[in-house]
């Protein structure tokens, strides 16, 4: 048989060598979702599904390399530890360090059998880095074979009783600062429900969409969806690509939480409500949701955004609202900091604060890995100016809310005290009295409302509302 000619074109950067056997499509595609995420802080929700059109993989292919990249960052500390375990090298270079996590993850977290697992994890380490490493990610991935993960688990982290946060940072796949800051935020609460909500913050949520208030009014239910607990908007789509539905413009990708955090603005009486303000609106989720409650109500949204291409983005959101609206809403993009209108323009102003989204890592899992207590503290500081902003924004005998997606302390009860309590023109309202129909949303502070993914099955949102009056203490 004669043999097919050798090619005389260079072999592309990155591509198997001749005669390598080709590592799986889906474990290579989860294999540069995290490279990405390491080397060049990619976000791991935008960039796998963008690589999985590319690279044409559907099915269960598809679902596949979402599960190990997914899987692979939520459990990467608890992982990492075993490696270390395991292995005799005390640095690793960044591309067997990835093939290591994804083949850990596959013993210790998925049904794919040891054999396969090992063998696959070899044949990435062939595609990705070369022959040389193979015999090593071999030898590492069969030590870890030898235990599950509850075994491991035992054996790699500190002591339960001698090290508390140690022992829950390595069970749990969290950096300990993170654990500690859940611990404060809990209060009161028994070590079981910290363990509860830190579990809950691995698992990947449903899909929640948001029906636009003015389109809520359509009885014909989208398929594949029930309603959410308590969002009258809120629907959780049963499995599958929410993409069609989106793109009929009812509806959008929106956690109950956040829903509630626009109800909870809208639900206080005033005695006078025609303007309404989303001071930090990008993307534009809960400003597609205010605008359709104003509108409900003959009152007009503007949305503003400090940069341009955020403005636009919320822009695109509104698209749905605005032929429904009799008041078309505004938007603006303009540092909420310095805010280009008059003081006490509005009557309900929503500053949804940038945040460490601590409270959101079930989506973003990789963020636990990004964050740093530095950055909480980079970010109190902005989050003050813009609650003062929104206050300075409103009228006298308007409401604030003032809603971050963290339960870290230092952005959620830290801010709004330490800025009602500079101020004599703000009272603290009841936020969980707004809300009487969700249970078990008690806080450090008992003025606050706190959602958690372990009670509520939702994203960690915060929520404080706020009354303006006047400096003499009259409304």
């Amino acid at each position: 048989m004669a043999q097919r000619p050798r090619s005389s074109r260079p072999r592309p950067a990155g591509s198997p060598r001749a005669g390598r056997r080709r590592a799986d499509p889906a474990r290579r595609a989860a294999y540069d979702v995290l490279r990405a995420v390491a080397d060049r802080d990619a976000y791991a929700n935008l960039l796998l599904p963008a690589l999985l059109t590319e690279r044409g993989l559907t099915g269960r292919d598809a679902a596949f390399a979402t599960e190990l990249t997914y899987g692979t960052l939520r459990g990467r500390g608890t992982y990492d530890a075993i490696l270390a375990a395991c292995s005799d090298r005390d640095q690793l270079d960044p591309p067997v360090r990835e093939v290591l996590r994804l083949g850990a993850h596959q013993l210790l977290a998925t049904r794919v059998g040891p054999h396969a697992a090992v063998a696959t994890s070899v044949d990435l380490a062939k595609d990705v880095c070369g022959p040389r490493p193979s015999g090593f990610v071999n030898a590492v991935l069969r030590r870890v074979a030898t235990r599950d993960l509850e075994a491991w688990t035992e054996l790699v982290a500190p002591g339960r009783d001698r090290d508390p946060s140690g022992y829950l940072s390595v069970r749990y796949s969290y950096p300990r600062w993170i654990v500690n800051a859940y611990r404060d935020a809990l209060g009161q609460a028994s070590a079981a429900e910290l363990e509860d909500a830190l579990a809950a913050g691995n698992v990947r949520p449903d899909v929640t969409l948001a029906v636009t208030p003015t389109a809520a009014r359509d009885p014909e239910p989208a398929p594949d969806t029930t309603p959410t607990r308590w969002s009258p908007y809120g629907l959780r789509l049963a499995g599958g690509d929410p993409a069609p539905l989106v793109a009929t413009g009812r509806m959008t990708v929106q956690d109950e939480a956040s829903q509630l955090a626009a109800l909870a603005l809208a639900r206080v009486d005033l005695d006078q409500d025609q303007l309404w303000l989303d001071l930090c609106a990008g993307p534009g989720g809960k400003a597609r949701m205010l605008a359709g409650l104003a509108a409900e109500r003959g009152a007009r949204l503007v949305a503003s955004d400090l940069r341009p291409h955020r403005a636009a983005r919320v822009l695109d959101a509104l698209r749905g609202v605005q032929h429904e609206a009799k008041l078309t809403p505004a938007v603006l993009a303009a540092d909420g900091r310095r805010a280009p209108w008059r003081p006490g323009t509005f009557d309900r102003v929503l500053a949804d604060v940038p945040c460490s989204n601590l409270g959101s890592l079930r989506r973003r899992p990789e963020a636990r890995w990004r964050k740093t207590p530095d950055d909480v503290s980079e970010l109190t500081g902005v989050q003050r100016a813009l609650l003062n902003a929104a206050i300075d924004s409103v009228r006298p005998g308007g409401v604030v809310a003032y809603v971050t997606c963290s339960p870290h302390l230092a952005e959620t009860r830290d801010v709004v005290t330490a800025v009602a309590g500079a101020r004599d023109d703000v009272t603290i309202l009841d936020a969980p009295a707004v809300l009487p129909e969700v249970p078990g949303l008690d806080a450090s502070d008992p003025r606050f409302a706190q959602f958690w993914p372990h009670r509520h099955g939702t994203d960690a949102i915060f929520i404080a509302l706020l009354s303006r009056r006047s400096p003499t203490g009259r409304s």
